[in-house]
């Protein structure tokens, strides 16, 4: 794999993107941006693992939890994005959604995978993704993605047009295996949906090699991005689960999808190369 272009230009963070501009040195200013955020917001939840965690609260069920920590990294997250870019939107897992003036909304997902957090298991990402566009996932068009895992220290970037690297390292989905997909999953934390999800992964085992259920789909989506993944599916996930990881995605030649209306949506999400996306999506919808 050939290596990223090195980001160029300098742009005051500061300065508000009028609605529907695009410069290209502007967007890698923002995914510069991004990463910092998320690589300091990575620091505080490791910080905080390390400390011990503490469940704040509940959510959709018992099993759907959110963590001070959780709270406390979103948090830092927002004071950092509006100090550098005072007049963005944001729309973030824990804190809600506000509109701005310039035309971008951050989505942000402070820590994706909570449930590995809160037991130690080291996989969970920091994601962040600006958008253009209404703030609704069904009008927005993401512009930068950026998944940080923050147990291992990679960083997953993607910038719309200008594709997907972790380092310097471009990002290319895999070709379609000889011996099968190496597929991902999660299941939903509503008990009432766990027999239509394993009736999902029965239709698509047939194109397996294997499975992995490693539970945090930002992290998900960008290793199908990097090849480390051939697809993923899961039914359930919220915009901000996806965001940053479809861009990158889609970045490194592969297909976002779902459902409804072919999006990625509650629904479904599926994410692939073209050739092992319409085979899953065949799968699934047989």
């Amino acid at each position: 794999m050939r290596g990223a272009e090195h980001d160029h230009g300098v742009v005051d963070l500061a300065h508000e993107l009028p609605a529907g501009a695009r410069s290209v040195g502007h967007m890698q200013e923002l995914a510069a941006l991004a990463e910092n955020i998320a690589r300091e917001a990575g620091d505080l939840a490791r910080r905080r693992r390390a400390e011990g965690v503490t469940v704040a609260a509940s959510k959709s069920s018992l099993a759907d939890i959110v963590t001070e920590a959780d709270r406390e990294v979103e948090a830092l997250i927002r004071r950092r994005l509006a100090r550098a870019r005072p007049g963005d939107g944001f729309v973030g897992e824990e804190s809600g959604a506000s509109r701005g003036t310039s035309g971008i909304t951050w989505i942000v997902d402070p820590i994706d995978g909570t449930v590995n957090y809160a037991y130690g298991i080291p996989h969970y990402a920091v994601s962040i993704a600006a958008v253009t566009g209404e703030p609704i996932p069904e009008e927005w068009m993401p512009e930068i993605g950026v998944v940080h895992n923050a147990a291992t220290g990679e960083t997953f970037t993607g910038i719309r047009g200008r594709g997907a690297r972790i380092g310097q390292t471009r990002l290319r989905v895999s070709m379609p295996p000889s011996a099968g997909a190496l597929l991902a999953t999660g299941f939903g934390y509503d008990p009432a949906q766990h027999d239509s999800d394993l009736a999902r992964i029965r239709a698509v085992m047939p194109l397996a090699r294997d499975l992995r259920r490693a539970g945090a789909a930002s992290l998900d989506l960008a290793y199908v991005a990097a090849g480390r993944l051939d697809g993923y599916f899961e039914k359930g996930l919220q915009p901000w689960d996806h965001a940053a990881g479809g861009l990158l995605v889609t970045e490194a030649g592969g297909v976002m999808g779902g459902a409804p209306a072919g999006r990625p949506g509650r629904e479904l999400v599926i994410a692939a190369g073209p050739q092992t996306y319409e085979l899953l999506r065949a799968a699934i919808d047989r």
